[in-house]
Parts: structure tokens; C-alpha cells; sequence
């Protein structure tokens, strides 16, 4: 497990990806991270979650007091959660806020929708870090790297969003995108997380996992 940070009250770490926080409901023998991390650190409490397709900075705490803070940061979203995707196709915009009210849980696949009328009010900010250009020879067509700040916090909430804006996240073929052998799962990486400690910001990046940055060299050739 890559501990990006730890001390008495916080325990901050970078997610891989295929890894389930809690126990999966399909597969209850399966490893997961909560368990695998209290093996090693004891006790921990859960502030928020990653899907478990997705990599990334996650923060826990490790004593119930730090937990109900940093439950009340998240919350009112005083939490500052920055993600950096792949996305299909070439968006004519730079910079994009998605506000589609999203309701979670629906149908077999149990996927997201947008939905305007029973739908929870849903915000991401979308920018634009790089482009890179179609290579038919490769059989693949335009991407582009992007920043996600999630407003708010919906179950797929980037993943549908980016799909509302029409440019679903490589390899998310759960939410449109299109098969792809440049990465095999849903190109979303929890890049940085800042949250406050006894009045102080304290900010966390994570490097971005081999599956991630080689698709981003691959894309760059």
C-alpha cells in the first residue's frame, strides 16, 4: 500500500485502482482496503470513498474526534478534491461546469443517470491540461487529459458528467466510451486532496499509477 502520509489523527494513502474500500457485495471473500489497512494501522474511519475502479489520494482518520471534523469538512465541501481524467473526443470548450442533477442506483448495471426531475443537484468543474490528437493508425481518435473539482459528492459523479458533456472517460465503457486498449479500466485518478488540520491547510498529491501514465505516453507518442 503506497502511505503518501500518517500521524496520530490522519492516515492519507493512494489508492490503487481494482481495489474495493469496503467489502464487495459480489465477491465478500475478496480483498479490500479498509481491512488490508488496519492489518497494519488498527483502527480507522472511513471520511469519504473512491469507486473502486478509480486510483487516488484518500484520506481516513484514525481516532473518532478528527473523524466527525473531517466529516463536516466534506460535507460542506470545504474539502478541496481535484481528479484528473482521460476523456474521448476533443471538446470545443476549455474550461466547462456540468451542473446535471444526477440519481444514482439505477437499472441492473447500477449506474448514474441525469435525471432533471428526481435527480440530487450535482456540480463538477471541467478544465482542460492537454490535448492530443488522433492516430488512425493505432485505430484510436482525439483525447484529452482533463481537471474534475466535484462540487458535490454523487456515486459516478465525474464519470456521468463527462458523459452528460459528450466525452466519456477512455475506457469507461460502462458510461459510453468506446473499447480501448490503452487503458483497461475508467481513466480517473484522485490527483491531490487539501483539508484543513488545526486551522492549517494540508494538501496531498498522488502520483499517477503505471496504468495511468502509460496511457497518457502512449497518447503523447
Amino acid at each position: 500500500m503506497n502511505i503518501l502520509y500518517s500521524d496520530e489523527h490522519i492516515l492519507i494513502i493512494n489508492k490503487p485502482a481494482g481495489l474495493s474500500v469496503l467489502p464487495d457485495g459480489w465477491a465478500k471473500d475478496a480483498p479490500y482496503l479498509v481491512k488490508s489497512l488496519e492489518e497494519g494501522y488498527g483502527r480507522i474511519f472511513i471520511v469519504h470513498r473512491l469507486d473502486k475502479v478509480t486510483s487516488g489520494v484518500m484520506v481516513f482518520a484514525r481516532d473518532a474526534e478528527t473523524h466527525r471534523a473531517l466529516n463536516i469538512q466534506f460535507e460542506n465541501h470545504q474539502a478541496e478534491k481535484v481528479y484528473h481524467a482521460i476523456v474521448q473526443g476533443n471538446p470545443r470548450w476549455d474550461e466547462k461546469t456540468a451542473k446535471h442533477p444526477l440519481r444514482a442506483n439505477v437499472g441492473h448495471k447500477h449506474r448514474s443517470m441525469v435525471d432533471d426531475r428526481n435527480g440530487k443537484p450535482s456540480e463538477t468543474r471541467f478544465k482542460i491540461l492537454k490535448r492530443f490528437q488522433a492516430r488512425p493508425e493505432q485505430g484510436r481518435g482525439d483525447s484529452v487529459l482533463i481537471e474534475a473539482k466535484p462540487m458535490t459528492g454523487r456515486t459516478h459523479q465525474i464519470r456521468v458528467h463527462a458523459y452528460a458533456l459528450g466525452h466519456p472517460l477512455l475506457g469507461d465503457t460502462l458510461y459510453g466510451a468506446e473499447e480501448t486498449d490503452v487503458i483497461a479500466r475508467p481513466a480517473l485518478h484522485a490527483y491531490s486532496l487539501t483539508i484543513v488540520m488545526n486551522g492549517e491547510p494540508m494538501a496531498f498529491k498522488a502520483p499517477y499509477p503505471d496504468d495511468f501514465r502509460v496511457a497518457l505516453e502512449r497518447l503523447n507518442r
